[in-house]
């Protein structure tokens, strides 16, 4: 019997990795001169997938989204997770931004990933199991050129790739 080898390739957000990095951000932010007087808050819903920011000015806003962006890359997470919205008018002076994090594959995203995969020409199988994607072969070297193809593919969204088998 010809033994087959896996992997599955995901799209996901390690909320506790994200949680530290935002605690690192609001650490840096009340340090920082630049940012004196912004009245910065900073808010993590991990339920919700979200990270709250609230400043006295669309400078200070951006200021603040950089520094969240810079310590979530830091640990980890790709810039592609994070999806800032407009600023908005929150009422007087202040500035509001929410950032939403993309946690999980959709199905036009595992649909590009197997049309990707299919049209390489690699002689491997994919399926798609809800929010990730499944990709089996005969051989290890096939497996590795999908994840290569995968890492030098402009795909708009992160990926990780785990359950390698």
């Amino acid at each position: 019997m010809a033994q087959t080898y896996s992997f599955d390739i995901v799209s996901e957000v390690s909320m506790q990795e994200t949680d530290n990095a935002v605690n690192q951000a609001i650490k840096e932010i009340g340090s920082r001169y630049d940012l004196r007087g912004s009245n910065a808050e900073v808010v993590f819903d991990s339920k919700l997938k979200t990270i709250s920011i609230r400043a006295e000015g669309e400078h200070f806003v951006e200021a603040v989204r950089e520094i969240i962006q810079q310590k979530c890359l830091k640990r980890g997470i790709s810039a592609l997770s994070l999806d800032a919205g407009k600023p908005e008018a929150f009422g007087g002076k202040t500035i509001r931004m929410t950032i939403k994090i993309k946690d999980g594959m959709e199905q036009e995203e595992a649909k590009k990933i197997t049309a990707l995969i299919r049209d390489s020409k690699l002689k491997v199988q994919t399926q798609i199991q809800g929010n990730q994607v499944r990709v089996t072969g005969k051989s290890k070297d096939d497996l590795q050129d999908v994840i290569t193809l995968l890492r030098n593919a402009d795909l708009h969204f992160p990926v990780q790739f785990i359950n390698m088998r």
